[in-house]
């Protein structure tokens, strides 16, 4: 009769789970089981960094909707996914981490990256265990994706000896799953949708909210026809995005912090009221904002302020129950009336004003300048992740999204060095879903610095990502170049480490040269037109990625702001 080990038995139920990409860093005890990942027909992509591996992970499963897999040795190669583990939890991502672990008859005495790894992972997960057999390993992955998905999404792990892994079981005796469960959708208690249309028909100023939940509930056809029906003024969260266009008459981004102060009922669909949203309290909104609140978690509902209506449910069925019910009453908000004419006035005054940035070419360059000539020449259906601080604050404004689940950024976590990994999962995604698709990945040189290394595995897997480097020579900002070389060059050794900034970085280092470890070219870029012509030459480039640096005034900041982005505590 066929004898099966342990990591024939794990890749088997990973792809009856429908689990399709895998990413990591081998070494013992799972180099087979990578081996076996393969033979079964699973994407295995090699990462050089487990946090990074996380991060790819987390966002092939917001962009499919199914779990993406982590696989790491023992030990401190699991502690190096913690940080992404907490991430794709915060974020609610599904992901699913599987760990190896040193055997169970070496632990106690000193086992080789001996760590009680179940109990460490629980905090940042859903779901933490060990399979005790190698014949129940089917029941707890199946346990492990259905945990990851259903309900607010997040992060499994399963935690596999290496005796679980070389162990040996008879085909016929393995205790077999069933595929992956179906996700239930949630519907909304009709009283409460009357209840939110009621309040919608009474308001003077009233405003969407789009989240990632959004997003990832797949409502942007539902919130579309609300928008359009309806005529409501909607803002997105970062990655809310696209959801509705950020193109639409309808979304008034540009008159943000105007809109929130003002209005006087907030729909939020699918988005948190947390730190991005100033936890919708004052001084950010009036103190009698009434807020319909409709998220998948009952958890969620209630938790920084007492919402007028709480409705758990699935976005898709509650927007679609809000227009039945908004129509039913022929609801339709005019762009005659005055919270229209306050908004329509905000976005052109701001607007100006960022046109007038955006105009200034001069050098050293500026965030808005470089943001407008960016994206005047990418595709309108690009996959566009960002991080660092202004430049991805800055550019969520000026590098447009008019589709669903097109940005990836740092997130309610405010995670650095997620970039390269969300892009490597995006270009996978495009690869096999959208292949006509391209990813744009936009670093500040501090946030790419994190993650920097995995440019060598978008080389190996052939992924054309065009990483475009806003080069500020610092963390918010940095030196110029004549006081980085006054202290290059003052005093000893020992005075360097007390006389340098500590948010500088190397001035206008050269990052795009990392290109001729593979024997290719990268882009330097201190003007328009050098910048311009590196974004159209990357674009071609079909088979591997690119890397633009272009380099900006270290003091080059935001347009000025009527608060301070981050709401300040007042205890």
């Amino acid at each position: 009769m066929a004898e099966l080990d342990g990591n024939a038995v794990l890749a088997q139920s990973l792809k009856e789970q429908g689990i399709e990409y895998v990413f990591g860093i081998v070494g013992i005890p799972v180099i087979e089981l990578s081996m076996a990942l393969q033979q079964h027909g699973i994407h295995y992509i090699g990462m050089r960094n487990e946090q990074a591996a996380c991060y790819s992970a987390q966002a092939i499963g917001y962009l499919t909707g199914t779990p993406g897999a982590v696989l790491v040795v023992s030990g401190p190669g699991l502690l190096h996914t913690y940080g992404g583990m907490a991430n794709a939890q915060i974020n609610c991502w599904p992901m699913l981490v599987i760990g190896g672990s040193c055997p169970e008859d070496h632990e106690g005495i000193g086992g080789f990256q001996e760590c009680n790894q179940v109990e460490l992972s629980r905090p940042y997960c859903k779901y933490s265990a060990r399979p005790p057999s190698v014949q129940l390993i089917p029941q707890h992955v199946e346990n492990a994706v259905r945990y990851a998905k259903v309900g607010r999404p997040g992060v499994s792990y399963l935690d596999f000896p290496a005796n679980i892994l070389a162990g040996k079981i008879l085909e016929t005796a393995i205790t077999t799953s069933p595929g992956p469960a179906e996700i239930p959708l949630i519907y909304p208690d009709p009283k409460e949708i009357e209840k939110a249309v009621e309040i919608l028909l009474k308001a003077q100023r009233p405003l969407v909210i789009i989240g990632k939940g959004a997003a990832y509930s797949r409502a942007e056809q539902q919130i579309r026809d609300l928008i359009k029906n309806t005529n409501l003024p909607f803002l997105a969260t970062p990655m809310g995005k696209g959801v509705a266009p950020d193109t639409s008459p309808n979304c008034i981004a540009s008159a943000r912090s105007t809109a929130l102060l003002k209005a006087d009922v907030v729909l939020l669909l699918g988005a948190r009221l947390n730190w991005i949203l100033h936890f919708g309290r004052t001084p950010r909104y009036a103190a009698d904002t009434k807020f319909i609140q409709i998220d998948l978690n009952p958890e969620e509902l209630h938790n920084s302020v007492r919402s007028s209506v709480a409705i758990q449910s699935d976005i898709k069925t509650a927007v679609e129950a809000l227009i039945i019910g908004l129509q039913k009453r022929t609801y339709n908000f005019s762009n005659q009336s005055e919270w229209w004419k306050v908004l329509l006035r905000k976005c052109e005054e701001n607007k100006k004003a960022v046109q007038a940035m955006a105009s200034d070419v001069n050098t050293p360059l500026n965030y808005y300048a470089v943001f407008k000539h960016i994206f005047e020449l990418l595709p309108k259906d690009c996959i566009i992740v960002s991080e660092g601080a202004n430049t991805m604050d800055i550019g969520r404004t000026m590098l447009l999204n008019d589709l669903p689940r097109h940005r990836l950024d740092a997130g309610t976590f405010g995670t650095m060095g997620v970039g390269p990994g969300f892009a490597i999962a995006a270009a996978l995604y495009c690869r096999h879903y959208e292949p006509t698709k391209r990813v744009i990945c936009v670093e500040g040189d501090s946030a790419f610095g994190f993650s920097g290394m995995e440019v060598e595995t978008m080389v190996r897997y052939k992924l054309p990502i065009t990483i475009i480097i806003v080069n500020n020579s610092g963390i918010y900002g940095g030196m110029d170049e004549e006081s980085y070389r006054e202290i290059q060059e003052a005093g000893g050794k020992d005075d360097i480490t007390k006389m340098t900034p500590p948010t500088s970085l190397s001035y206008a280092a050269r990052y795009e040269k990392m290109m001729t470890i593979f024997g290719k070219s990268g882009f330097f870029c201190k003007t328009i037109p050098e910048l311009q012509n590196a974004v159209r030459e990357s674009l071609k480039i079909n088979d591997s990625p690119s890397i633009i640096n272009v380099i900006i005034n270290p003091t080059a900041d935001r347009k000025p702001q009527a608060f301070n982005w981050l709401t300040e505590s007042k205890l």
